[in-house]
């Protein structure tokens, strides 16, 4: 795997698409300063997922893009491609090739894409890992990454090994699993508390949802009887009506022979009414004719003088004007005449346009001429100054020449006098290195003195960071606890709301100050007797106190009128105890109730009064002990169990009573309180442990600072040694050098010499010849011609402002023409509305006209058919009471003939009644079945009637599928009544029944069983991610001992190789703890005792660190390696040693080096030459070494 190409648009100072192709091995980058050299390094680091702008030299991220020059301006966007040769598989993709792009907008977006395809900045971090190219980005060593190197601490050593050898990632995610461990833990424990709350709640719940399932059951039973009896009596009923039915039908035979003989007389009285009836229509019709007749004609009058309050109406002239009063014709001619001057005007224009044109025209030649009269002037003039400069550049090389000599000869003074400094100063050094050799020993002896300081100063931070870090721990458990406490605390208040009258009466406002609270908060019980004295108080416990009987009969009488349901009252003020005389003693087991009770004056009696002689022991044997010797005491069990004269109160354990839930309550409370004081002593005693901390701090650092002055002054006499000698072999070398100089500067003034002679006689040829004649009276001409083309631009701006000023004429006209002719077109529109309003006008009065001539005409008619229609019923009535007369006398003789028949028509009727009543019953026992039972009554004969067995109603407790599951039996009615009373004294039995228990129930089990689940779940994902801790510490562990001890001996080798003779190693700081041991460098360069890097001179130190960097490259190949100048402070011999290694990494990995050195050119398989000219823009050229003979051509990058 290998860098094969690069590909730079618009990065930095490559403003042009720039392609770099690289070469497995060793490719230099060479070049001037400042000319882009180091962005390259910083296009590979960008590219490959680097985030820090000051990493990348710049202030911002947006530095990045080429900022732009005086001759090219700057770009909207960078863009850098890096393709990598995948054919041995490294990286984990399937691809043989892959290409890494990133693209930065000025705007601050960002994409990233891995062969074409978007991705995150991750993916590309996480592909290069597994390569040991981290975020870190180790493999790019630049320009002060030795110093970095240099001054890092142990851990940061470390990181440099884990980094190559691939620990990042895991690092990453054992902190991912950490920070969701400490969100787990606080939700764990609040679900944790209120799985535990529920749970409590679900024992009483269910005892009432079982209620409630049995109460079903008893239901369902007392509904079959009903409707069995309810059938019963129907059908019972139903048979006796049809008995009824057939006794009338032989009563009624014998009425019917008795109304035959009736029926003789009435047919007479028949005849006369048939008569009398049809007269009775025809009267009636006639008094109907009469009143329709009037009343038509009342309409008939209203309506015609409703037309003609119309008619009057319509004709009076409401309509206001509603147009502009101007004439349309006017309006068109005032806009043809706009029109007329419009197009007089563009004629004017049109010929305007010609003139400009000429005007044009003629400027244009006016201004050729002169500048055609202006290029001849300066040619001439241009001829005279090159001559004259041609004698001056002569002149001016003469005298340069011989100032040139001069500073030759002086130069050759100069360099002679140097020579002799330089052995001086070598010859001094050499002196001064001998006497400092003397002083170093001395500082080596007080430096043991200040590092047992630093040590002891070290140790005493380390404990007192211990201890914040012990009262920090504390304070967290102090945090969790009060949350924990809260939660619980929320969970039992929410417990503690009652849905009874006793809540209600709490929120009344009415006798809220006579109410002192309930019982549970009132009382307060001592020594973990709460179960004991609930139970003892049995509903007093839950009840609510009050100060007067009249408050609890208002209390009452409120729960009543408000329908708040019941609630238990205690009265403080009526209890009066009579005292414990007579009471016997206890044994030392046992303990009087009221002496573990503590209450307030104003319920004490009343507590005192429901606890009189009642006792409490720990279990049921020493209670029925103690009632079988006494007979007459109530004893309680710690477990709830009530021992009395006559009762026994006990069992499974119920839902907690007031009492104890408000024990609790004042319980966790009273945790919350102790949470939260720890927690403040947590913080003060943290802020005093940090104060202590940061003393000892400050004297860790003094101790340090003092360590570094030591090494400071020992540095400074190893850096001096250094000096001298780099002085003394630079000073002599210097000598060398000089020496060559001074050959080198006479033998370039003899050259000189040479030139001088050559040139004074070019000048004195040159002076001989004679001058042209430069046309010294050229300028009349032109100015002539200036002038005339001065007054060209002046004639046309004058013809340019004319034609201007009449084309915003035109605009004017033709936009008065078009509002003129807008104008007559609305008035005429308005016209023409006006006009059709007044004729609908007009003919709406012609019609309310003609209406009203209409209907007094029909009026006249009606009045007069409405006189005839009223002499006509008075016929109709006198003939009527001739009628009357006769009928009277035909009806008196069929009464005397209907006598007969009373007494046979009074005993139906009575039998008739009693049928009805019969139909009533059945009737209102149908009705109940629908009302009551919701069936139809055919139903409920039919599926419940006698004739049906009657089934078994199965219990809570009975399989219906079962062999021994009883059989149906015949209907008994006794039986029946009886099945129906037990039920109803089992309902009565079971009390009051909550009928949402069972729902509440489920509610609640199915919310208990999902937290439940949730509770597990958080638990399993707990023990995950501390198996997921645990595995990468394992791994990490067991990678970083793997690759630090291959870098350890890696560097033992290096060091040797880059010291002949010296000695060098790596050793952990903690190697008890592999997970965050540091690791300290010691190198020891051959012929000094020292071991501090701090001692070594600056190029040994550039060594060393150099040294570590080789040796993390050997023990953890990576598949290149960036380096930015690293040799630079290097001398010929170091250097070389370097290349050596350089070397050795080409044959596992890619190099890709920026370099001034040519020993590092000459081992590159390939050279890029980078170079920028005035315009800022970097530009490269490329060079093959290894597969090109020594005069091949350079090949445009």
């Amino acid at each position: 795997m290998y860098v094969k190409s690069l590909t730079l648009k618009g990065f930095k100072s490559f403003a042009s698409s720039t392609h770099l192709r690289l070469e497995p091995g060793i490719t230099c980058i060479v070049g001037p300063n400042g000319s882009g050299k180091s962005n390259v390094v910083d296009a590979l680091a960008w590219v490959m997922g680097e985030q820090g702008a000051k990493t990348l030299r710049g202030g911002k991220m947006e530095d990045v893009i080429f900022a732009g020059t005086t001759g090219r301006a700057a770009l909207g966007r960078a863009e850098v491609t890096m393709t990598i040769d995948n054919t041995d598989g490294a990286l984990p993709i399937d691809y043989s090739e892959v290409t890494i792009s990133r693209t930065m907008f000025r705007n601050g977006g960002s994409e990233y894409a891995i062969n074409g395809t978007s991705c995150r900045l991750l993916d590309i971090q996480e592909l290069l890992s597994d390569s040991g190219i981290g975020r870190e980005m180790h493999v790019i060593v630049g320009q002060g990454q030795l110093d970095a190197v240099l001054r890092a601490t142990a851990e940061d050593r470390r990181g440099f090994i884990e980094e190559a050898a691939g620990v990042l990632k895991h690092r990453k995610r054992k902190e991912k699993a950490l920070r969701k461990l400490d969100g787990m833990e606080a939700n764990l424990s609040r679900v944790a508390d209120l799985t535990s709350e529920i749970r409590r709640q679900l024992g009483p719940l269910g005892r009432q949802a079982e209620t409630a399932r049995k109460a079903a059951v008893i239901q369902a039973d007392a509904r079959d009887a009903r409707h069995r009896l309810l059938a019963d009596d129907l059908v019972r009923m139903t048979s006796a009506l049809e008995q009824e039915v057939a006794d009338e039908e032989a009563m009624l035979a014998r009425r019917k022979a008795l109304e035959e003989a009736v029926l003789a007389v009435r047919s007479r009285i028949t005849a006369h009414e048939e008569t009398g009836a049809a007269a009775t229509a025809e009267l009636t019709a006639a008094r109907d004719r009469a009143v329709r007749l009037s009343s038509l004609t009342d309409k008939l009058t209203a309506t015609a003088e409703l037309a003609a309050e119309r008619v009057r109406l319509l004709g009076q002239d409401e309509e206001v004007e509603t147009t502009s009063g101007r004439d349309p014709e006017a309006l068109r001619a005032q806009a043809a005449r706009a029109r007329e001057d419009e197009d007089a005007l563009r004629a004017e224009i049109a010929e305007a346009t010609e003139q400009l044109a000429e005007s044009v025209a003629a400027r244009e030649s006016a201004e050729k001429a002169f500048a055609a009269e202006q290029q001849r002037i300066a040619t001439l003039t241009q001829r005279a100054a090159d001559r004259r400069e041609g004698l001056a550049r002569l002149a001016g090389q003469v005298g340069a020449r011989r100032s040139r000599i001069e500073a030759a000869e002086a130069e050759v003074g100069r360099l002679q006098e140097s020579v002799a400094t330089a052995l001086a100063r070598a010859d001094e050094a050499e002196r001064e290195f001998t006497r400092l050799e003397s002083t170093i020993a001395d500082e080596e002896g007080s430096e043991e003195g200040l590092d047992e300081a630093y040590e002891r100063s070290a140790a005493a931070h380390d404990d007192a960071a211990a201890q914040v870090e012990e009262i920090t721990e504390a304070g967290r458990a102090a945090e969790r606890d009060r949350q924990s406490a809260q939660a619980r605390l929320e969970a039992l208040e929410l417990s503690l709301r009652r849905k009874d009258g006793v809540e209600a009466l709490k929120e009344a406002s009415a006798v809220e100050h006579e109410i002192l609270g309930s019982v549970a908060e009132l009382v307060a019980v001592s020594g973990g007797h709460e179960a004991a004295v609930a139970a003892a108080l049995d509903q007093a416990g839950n009840a609510l106190a009050v100060g007067s009987v009249d408050a609890a009969a208002r209390a009452v009488e409120r729960l009543r009128s408000d329908d708040s349901g019941r609630a238990h009252l205690v009265v403080g003020a009526t209890a009066r105890p009579g005292g414990r005389d007579g009471w016997p003693s206890l044994p030392s087991h046992a303990v009087w109730a009221l002496d573990v009770v503590e209450a307030p004056t104003q319920v004490r009696p009343a507590v005192e009064q429901v606890l009189e002689r009642v006792a409490i022991v720990g279990d049921t044997a020493a209670a029925l002990a103690m009632l079988a010797e006494t007979g007459d005491l109530t004893v309680v069990t710690g477990d709830g169990d009530v021992y009395g004269p006559g009762f026994v109160r006990g069992g499974s354990s119920a839902a907690p009573s007031q009492l104890e839930l408000q024990a609790a309550v004042d319980e966790t409370r009273a945790v919350l309180e102790d949470a939260t004081r720890r927690g403040e002593e947590s913080t003060f005693a943290l802020t005093a442990a940090k104060e202590t901390l940061a003393q000892r701090v400050k004297a860790r650092d003094a101790a340090m600072e003092a360590l570094h002055e030591s090494d400071a002054r020992m540095a400074a006499v190893a850096e001096q040694l250094g000096g001298l000698g780099t002085t003394a072999r630079t000073a002599k070398a210097e000598a060398e050098r000089t020496r060559a100089s001074i050959t080198e500067a006479e033998a370039a003034l003899e050259s000189d010499r040479a030139e001088l002679a050559e040139l004074e006689q070019r000048l004195e040829d040159a002076s001989e010849e004679p001058a042209e004649d430069e046309g010294e009276d050229a300028t009349d001409d032109r100015d002539r011609l200036e002038l005339e083309a001065g007054s060209a631009r002046t004639s046309e701006t004058e013809v340019r402002l004319a034609l201007r000023t009449k084309e915003e004429r035109a605009r004017s006209l033709h936009g008065r023409a078009e509002s003129l002719e807008g104008a007559a077109r609305n008035e005429i529109a308005a016209r023409e509305r006006l006009r059709a309003r007044r004729e609908r006008r007009r003919r709406e009065a012609e019609v309310a006209a003609a209406v009203e001539t209409a209907a007094r005409w029909s009026a006249a008619r009606v009045a007069t058919a409405a006189e005839a229609a009223g002499r006509e019923r008075d016929a109709g009535e006198s003939a009527r009471a001739d009628r009357d007369e006769a009928l009277r006398g035909l009806r008196t003789e069929l009464t005397e003939q209907q006598d007969a028949l009373r007494e046979l028509t009074d005993e139906v009727h009575r039998d008739e009644v009693a049928r009805a009543q019969q139909v009533a019953r059945i009737e209102q026992l149908q009705t109940r079945a629908v009302e009551e039972l919701g069936v139809d009554p055919d139903v409920l004969m039919e599926e419940f009637g006698p004739h049906q067995l009657v089934p078994h109603v199965a219990g809570p407790d009975e399989d219906p599928q079962s062999q021994d599951f009883p059989q149906p039996q015949p209907y008994e009615r006794a039986v029946q009544e009886k099945r129906l009373r037990t039920a109803e004294r089992g309902l009565k039995a079971l009390g009051k029944v909550n009928p949402l228990a069972l729902e509440e129930f489920a509610a609640l089990e199915e919310r208990h069983t999902f937290l439940t689940t949730q509770l597990e779940d958080l638990r399993r994902s707990k023990q995950d991610l501390l198996d997921i801790v645990s595995e990468i510490d394992e791994r990490v562990e067991q990678v970083f001992a793997e690759a630090f001890a291959d870098t350890a001996e890696q560097f033992r080798g290096v060091f040797s190789r880059l010291f002949p003779g010296g000695e060098g190693k790596l050793v952990l700081t903690d190697p008890g703890n592999m997970l965050t041991t540091g690791i300290e460098v010691e190198a020891r360069p051959p012929g000094k005792k020292v071991k501090r890097l701090s001692l070594l001179s600056g190029g040994e130190r550039s060594l060393v660190a150099v040294a570590l960097l080789v040796a993390i490259f050997k023990a953890r190949p990576s598949p290149f390696y960036i380096m930015d100048e690293v040799e630079a402070a290097l001398d010929d011999t170091n250097l070389g040693r370097l290349i050596m290694l350089f070397e050795e990494l080409r044959d596992s990995s890619q190099l890709i080096v920026i370099t001034h050195q040519k020993k590092t050119m000459e081992v590159a398989d390939a050279l890029y030459g980078v170079s920028m000219r005035g315009d800022g823009i970097t530009t490269l050229v490329s060079q093959r070494l290894r597969d090109v003979a020594p005069e091949g051509e350079q090949q445009p990058a």
